[in-house]
């Protein structure tokens, strides 16, 4: 039996399967990426509103694949890779989970040619990785080649951000992922799996809570914004879950056990995005690799600092109100919405109807991992204002590699200016503070100002000696500080176009098309 805090890699392993491997038991390596095929559909519902206020759908927005109004061309079938180190089992159990061991039977027996690609390109050299790799790139195969799509290097790379190779191995595993549209198309009845997963899904819909549920330890996966919020009111004790892509680190590394999970993930009133004529809105249990996209449309300056976001896996995984909850001082996430003025939407049961309200993001945390969220609570939304003509927006993220790492500080900054002129500015940090902060001073300093070099230095002494920040394993004290100083010096220079050499000019970022 399936505990409700077991992840999905023990009882893929539990049940004989040991194809795939456990690296770093953190979703740092990739060595236990998996494929999850779910029901590619996009819920658009007008809950995600505040109350009583109507949300209308974006522009771009159309009906999900396999539903009315859908396109015959669109997929049935969204193919995701995930790390199921740190996933937890339960949240699984609507999807059908592929392995490096699944793939064989998807080509009579054959390798699969993200499998046939890394033998005949020599790309496994010790072996404990190959399984992840495979599954990465049979999710990429899934979703571009098995679609009649060419491939790109820069999707490749991007599908690979979350694996590591311990030999340094990269290169012909990247020539092998580029080899894979050269055999011959392996196909998968996408309309007989999409039947068999909503059939999985009606049943688990339809499942009536039993009178031992109060007394067993419970994996709970609610459909609704009524019974999540009711689970919620009985167990406030319950740990909420999404992406688990930081809550299953408490099970693996902290040895935590949780004998009662409210999965919120399939909760349909806290999915889905939606644009009105005057702000985003966000479902708080929106993976990160759809939202960051759809941010894009409206911010398209944030492709690089959206790709530096973990690795791909994670990002399929992790939430924004997961991200948002967690309240980590070093999440990149809340230095954006900080910056962007976001609200969050608080759901809970009043008079055993649901019942929202809002309240601004600045506000929310009260101290270290502490939030203005009660034990009754749920996040449902993040509201975001829309972009206005004179906006801009910046945002830097330091760490000590490139991709998929922690920050040491992150800052976001929105601008409203005329001319040379600042009229406006918000500045969103991490890494300096016990919560994630805005720059009040700092911004109260710059407010009204010219955007010359002797402005912003006196803005950049204003910041540097705003926040005392501590010393850890990512970065000193004094370092920190001194790259508040830098960057704030940096944006002045980058507000005025200046092109300076820096480790983002060397990569690319992700464009909407790869982020998609």
């Amino acid at each position: 039996m399936i505990g409700p805090s077991q992840t999905l890699l023990d009882a893929i392993r539990s049940g004989g399967n040991c194809s795939v491997k456990e690296g770093c038991a953190s979703g740092d390596c990739g060595a236990c990426t998996v494929v999850l095929a779910t029901p590619y559909s996009h819920v658009a519902s007008t809950n995600l509103g505040a109350a009583g206020s109507e949300a209308h759908p974006a522009p771009s927005s159309k009906p999900g694949p396999g539903l009315p109004g859908a396109e015959a061309s669109d997929p049935l079938i969204r193919w995701t890779a995930v790390n199921s180190c740190i996933r937890l089992a339960g949240s699984a159990r609507q999807a059908k989970v592929f392995t490096a061991q699944d793939l064989p039977a998807l080509n009579g027996g054959a390798l699969h040619p993200a499998q046939q690609a890394l033998v005949d390109c020599h790309a496994s050299q010790c072996g404990f990785c190959t399984p992840g790799f495979v599954m990465s790139l049979f999710a990429l195969y899934m979703n571009t080649v098995a679609r009649g799509l060419p491939l790109s290097e820069e999707q490749v790379l991007e599908a690979l951000s979350g694996n590591l190779c311990r030999c340094t191995g990269y290169k012909p595993i990247v020539q092998a992922a580029l080899a894979m549209q050269n055999y011959p198309r392996v196909m998968v009845d996408e309309q007989a799996l999409f039947d068999e997963l909503l059939e999985i899904k009606k049943k688990s819909d339809d499942r009536k809570p039993s009178a031992t549920d109060a007394l067993e330890e419970t994996y709970h996966q609610p459909a609704s914004l009524p019974e999540a919020l009711s689970l919620r009111e009985a167990f406030p004790s319950a740990l909420l879950a999404a992406g688990t892509t930081d809550a299953g680190l408490w099970v693996t590394k902290q040895l935590n056990h949780y004998p009662r999970v409210i999965d919120l993930t399939a909760v349909n009133e806290i999915l889905g995005m939606q644009a009105t004529p005057e702000q985003l809105v966000i479902g708080a249990a929106e993976p990160l690799s759809r939202v960051f996209p759809w941010l894009l449309e409206e911010w398209p300056e944030l492709g690089t600092f959206f790709s530096r976001f973990a690795g791909l896996p994670i990002r399929n995984s992790a939430t924004l109100g997961g991200n948002i909850a967690n309240g980590s001082p070093i999440g990149d996430s809340m230095p954006l919405l900080l910056a962007l003025d976001a609200q969050l939407i608080l759901g809970s049961l009043r008079g055993g109807a649901p019942s929202l309200r809002s309240v601004d993001l600045k506000h929310f945390y009260k101290g270290y991992k502490q939030t203005d969220l009660q034990p009754t609570e749920i996040i449902q939304s993040i509201r975001i204002p829309r972009r206005k003509p004179g906006e801009r927006l910046f945002a830097y993220k330091i760490s000590k590699r490139f991709e998929d790492d922690i920050s040491a500080v992150c800052m976001v900054c929105w601008v409203k200016s005329r001319s040379t002129e600042i009229q406006s500015v918000r500045m969103g940090l991490g890494g300096v503070a016990p919560t994630p902060v805005r720059a009040y001073q700092t911004e109260q300093t710059l407010q009204g100002e010219s955007t010359e070099p002797s402005f912003f230095e006196r803005a950049a002494q204003c910041l540097e000696a705003e926040f005392q920040p501590i010393s850890d394993m990512r970065a000193s004290n004094t370092y920190r500080q001194r790259l508040l100083r830098n960057l704030l010096q940096r944006l002045q220079r980058d507000f005025h176009g200046r092109k300076d050499p820096s480790l983002e000019s060397m990569h690319g970022g992700l464009s909407q098309e790869s982020l998609s």
